[in-house]
This record gives C-alpha cells, sequence and structure tokens, in this order.
C-alpha cells in the first residue's frame, strides 16, 4: 500500500480541507514521515509572495530529499501557481479545491495530471476525526464577495457560498462524540456564513451550542460589519470563547478607503470597545506598507492602535499580488520601512497583551495539547498560549488554572 504525506500551509480553512482528503484516502496508508512517503500532498497558500515562497522551497527540498516521491500540488496556490508549477515539471500532479473530495482516485492517476475544477464547489464530506489534534476545526462556508484592493483570495477561493447547516450540525456532533469539546469555526469569510441560505452566523451558533459535548465555540476572522446585534447578544453565553479576531486590516481611514475596505475607525472603535466591556480579549489583521501608507497616515494608524483594546495581531507587511487593484498603485513602500513599521506594531500590541494576560490570571479554562517531557501547550479562552508542567499524562485534557506565572513570553503554570 502506497504512503502519503500531507503538508499543509496557511489558514485553518486549509487544515480543514487536509483532514477532508485524509478522511477519504481508502487505498493508500497515511503517513507521517515525508522521507519515507510515496506520494506528498502539498495543501498550498497563496495569500501573500512569502506564502509562495515557502511552498516552491518545500517543494524543491523534497525533490532532493525524497526524489521518488510524486508531489501533487493542492489549495490555493494550485488555482495562482499551479499552471506554471506543472508546465515546468516541478510538480507531477496539481488538483483544484473542488477535487480534494475525489483524492482517494486522484492518486491512482498513474501519468502527470491537471485537474483544476471549479470554484462552486461545496464540500459534503464529514469529518469524524482530526489526527493529532486535541481541537476541532469545522469549515462553515467558502469564498468571499469582498473585493479589497491587495487580495487574492477570491480569485483562488470563489464566491461566498455556505455549507449546509445540517452538514455542519452533523460534523460537530460526530466529532463532540468522538470527544473533541473545543470547535473552532472556520471558512474563507467567515461572518458571511448563511445569507445564501436565509440565516446567519447567530443561528447557527446557537444550534452547535446545543449539541451533547460541545464545550467552547472558537470562531475565525469576522469583519467588523457582520457583527450584528444577534451576534452580540451571544457574547455572554458561556460557551463562547471570550476571544474574538475581527479584521480591521488597517485604522487610517484613508489606508481603509485605498484597500477598499467596508469598515471605518469610529465604527470600529466603538465596536471594539463595546465587546472589550464584556470581558473580551480582541485580535486584529492588520497590513502595514500598502501603497499609499504615508508617514502621515502611519502615524494617525499607530495612534489609534494605542486607543484599541487590543491583545492580538497578525500583522502583514504588504506583499503585491498579481491581478489585484494595489498592484498597481503607487508610491509603494520600501521594505525596510514596512519592516520597521511591523515591527513597532507588534511589540505594541505584545505590550497590550502582557498587560491583559497580567489582569487576567484566574479561572483559566485550558485544552492541553499533546505533551512531551511532562509539558503541555494549549489555550485559554481568551486564546492565550499557556505552558503546563505536569507528571500526568494531560494530552487532550482540560484544566483549569489560577495564579498562572505572566512572562513576556507567555503563561506558565503547574500542577
Amino acid at each position: 500500500m502506497k504512503r502519503v504525506y500531507f503538508k499543509t500551509f496557511g489558514c485553518r480553512t486549509n487544515q480543514f480541507d487536509t483532514q477532508v482528503m485524509m478522511s477519504k484516502l481508502q487505498e493508500f496508508e497515511l503517513s507521517q514521515d515525508e522521507l519515507k512517503s510515496d506520494i506528498i500532498v502539498v495543501n498550498s497558500c497563496t495569500v501573500t509572495n512569502g506564502a509562495d515562497s515557502s511552498v516552491r522551497n518545500y517543494i524543491s527540498s523534497m525533490k532532493r530529499k525524497n526524489p521518488n516521491a510524486k508531489v501533487i500540488l493542492a489549495g490555493c496556490g494550485s488555482h495562482s501557481k499551479g499552471e506554471t508549477l506543472f508546465e515546468d515539471k516541478k510538480v507531477f500532479g496539481v488538483m483544484g479545491h473542488s477535487e480534494k473530495e475525489k483524492i482517494n482516485e486522484i492518486l491512482k492517476i498513474e501519468e502527470p495530471f491537471y485537474q483544476i475544477g471549479d470554484l462552486k464547489h461545496i464540500d459534503s464530506t464529514i469529518v469524524e476525526e482530526f489526527v493529532g489534534k486535541s481541537r476541532a476545526f469545522i469549515k462553515i462556508q467558502e469564498g468571499c464577495d469582498f473585493a479589497c484592493s491587495y487580495c487574492i483570495i477570491p480569485a483562488v477561493r470563489g464566491g461566498a457560498r455556505s455549507h449546509k447547516e445540517e452538514t455542519i450540525l452533523e460534523q460537530v456532533t460526530k466529532l463532540a462524540s468522538n470527544g473533541f469539546g473545543e470547535f473552532i469555526l472556520t471558512g474563507t469569510n467567515v461572518g458571511s456564513y448563511g445569507k445564501d441560505h436565509h440565516t446567519s452566523m447567530a443561528e447557527l451558533l446557537k444550534k452547535i451550542s446545543t449539541i451533547r459535548g460541545v464545550r467552547r465555540i472558537r470562531i475565525g476572522s469576522l469583519e467588523p460589519i457582520q457583527i450584528d446585534d444577534a451576534f452580540m447578544e451571544l457574547l455572554s453565553e458561556p460557551w463562547m470563547a471570550k476571544h474574538l479576531h475581527i479584521a480591521l486590516q488597517h485604522t487610517s481611514d484613508k489606508m481603509l478607503e485605498l484597500m477598499n475596505r467596508r469598515n471605518s475607525y469610529k465604527t470600529d472603535f466603538e465596536l471594539f470597545h463595546k465587546i472589550a466591556d464584556k470581558g473580551y480579549a480582541l485580535g486584529t489583521d492588520f497590513i502595514v506598507g500598502h501603497p499609499g501608507e504615508d508617514e502621515k497616515a502611519w502615524t494617525e494608524a499607530i495612534d489609534r492602535i494605542k486607543e484599541l483594546p487590543l491583545t492580538h495581531v497578525h500583522a502583514f507587511s504588504y506583499s503585491k499580488r498579481d491581478h489585484t487593484a494595489s498592484s498597481s498603485m503607487k508610491p509603494e513602500i520600501r521594505g525596510n520601512i514596512a519592516k520597521e513599521r511591523h515591527k513597532e506594531l507588534t511589540e505594541l500590541v505584545k505590550a497590550k497583551n502582557f498587560l491583559f494576560r497580567r489582569d487576567h490570571t484566574e479561572n483559566l479554562e485550558v485544552l492541553l495539547e499533546n505533551g512531551k517531557e511532562n509539558i503541555y501547550h494549549g489555550f485559554d479562552q481568551y486564546f492565550n498560549r499557556v505552558e503546563v508542567k505536569s507528571q500526568e499524562d494531560l494530552s487532550s485534557n482540560w484544566v483549569l488554572l489560577n495564579h498562572v506565572e505572566v512572562t513576556n513570553e507567555g503563561n506558565k503554570a503547574q500542577l
């Protein structure tokens, strides 16, 4: 039986897609060692130039380290770079998003192949296990209808479309019965869930929360305009993780306009403080160095970051993507300036995170992952990572922590 290794790059949506492919293997053995595998499936990310480079470098390294393995490109990179990599014979095969449920048949193909499929597909697979995970990712939607000027994702994931509610609920029910207690709702634009099915994120959350075994629900990145009154009413529910990731992308109104965003700082400010007052940690995405980000815009942006109750940030240095509106915008920001701004931003939010953790050391509910040498790691309800030392085997266990030690690097506890 041929051995198949999966290498996953990028977001939680890709992690879910990999689990879908794993669950469909029937005539192949799942491998944990890429160097002893007959087939390597690369589930790729293409959100930035850096992501593309990481994928290409990995493929090249596998060609050297395991030259007899067939390398198959899947994921977002198959739609943006797959044709070039295939024509240059860097990969044996290319498969699009819509083909992943057919992977068992695809892997049996003996000749080089390019099967890109379409961008309208919705998974029907029910994943009952997450290999090597203590938390379960649930993909609730696919694609995005936004037209942010810098973003290539709608071109490689397609328009927004929701998974069927009954499929999602069946998925959660089966995973909960298999011992999973924390569920992370993911997708390309999670907050758009339900608009094509005459329902909403709030309605879905309420139904998931009633399933036996569901202990905590996290939500992927939301857009500010997607947080409505019905969603706000759920923030006091005990099963909601006390952390929301709300994608601002910038805090200068000039830059938000250039980026063709749908949010403004005034309403973002009000929203963040309203949610923080309910005891929530708050994260965001932020793009540094987008064309047009002059010194005035940056100064305004960083001053506004200081005003926001942020605890986490996923900061990107702007990466030009071909065929996007931003790719032709001027003036471009030099790389060294973007790097300095990235550092300033991340250090500022890191300091905010430290103060938040210092004020939240009691009643931390942590789901631990598999440990090594009596050291376990997990995330509390505020999405802060905690290191726990214990002589007991606490793999995949929930622990309640009080009086954790707060350091610049993270929280620590001993049981």
